[in-house]
């Protein structure tokens, strides 16, 4: 053999190994991401697709915003509720959101979000007053759709998605904005002031119609 095919093969060998290392990163990282997700996925569904209506579904939501949310829960700019397992390895057991965002690194939180923001955003199927989403487009067309555009439907708004939320939920995150549990950006807080517990309900139901 002489040296120029010895330079081919030794150029082969290293393509084909940096190849394979790539594969084999590839395959460790798909594990590990897996496992970070895991203990989510016990409270907001397979993907972020929550079937728990307190619980709202993530799956589908811009890596931002829910980079954005587990810094609130750090800095308890957000209420953390205690809550229980709904399912999983530590059904019933007691936690928070707090609790659980303070033992998550940045780099971890990085890595779920992009999980879940690549996954399709699956609508509640549930129950709603068609009357009262009738007005509630109204009020969110007046409102709301600056910054939550297309109905509240766009995870690229970087606001979470509210079409096709669970109604539970929702009418929790109202309440924890009204209270001032919540902390909310000045826009959204005069724009929130304008919401009485009627047009609050009108809106929810809009949201929760689209599914």
């Amino acid at each position: 053999m002489n040296v120029k095919q010895i330079a081919v093969k030794l150029t082969s060998t290293v393509a084909l190994s940096v190849m394979l290392g790539g594969l084999i990163i590839m395959d460790v990282s798909a594990a590990d991401i897996d496992k970070l997700v895991e203990d989510c996925t016990h409270c907001h569904g397979k993907d972020g697709a929550s079937t728990e209506p307190k619980a709202p579904i993530i799956g589908g939501f811009s890596a931002q915003y829910l980079m954005d949310s587990m810094a609130a829960y750090v800095d308890k700019d957000r209420p953390c509720p205690e809550f229980e397992y709904p399912d999983g390895p530590h059904k019933g057991d007691k936690t928070d959101m707090c609790k659980i965002a303070d033992d998550i690194s940045e780099g971890d939180v990085k890595e779920i979000a992009e999980h879940f923001a690549s996954k399709p955003f699956v609508p509640a199927k549930q129950k709603f007053d068609a009357a009262l989403a009738a007005k509630g487009k109204d009020v969110h067309d007046e409102l709301c759709e600056k910054c939550h555009s297309a109905g509240g439907s766009l995870a690229s708004d970087d606001a979470g998605i509210l079409a096709g939320q669970w109604i539970p939920y929702q009418e929790q995150t109202y309440k924890d904005y009204s209270s001032g549990d919540r902390k909310q950006p000045k826009k959204m807080k005069i724009k929130m002031k304008k919401l009485d517990d009627e047009t609050t309900k009108q809106l929810i139901h809009y949201y929760s119609s689209m599914q």
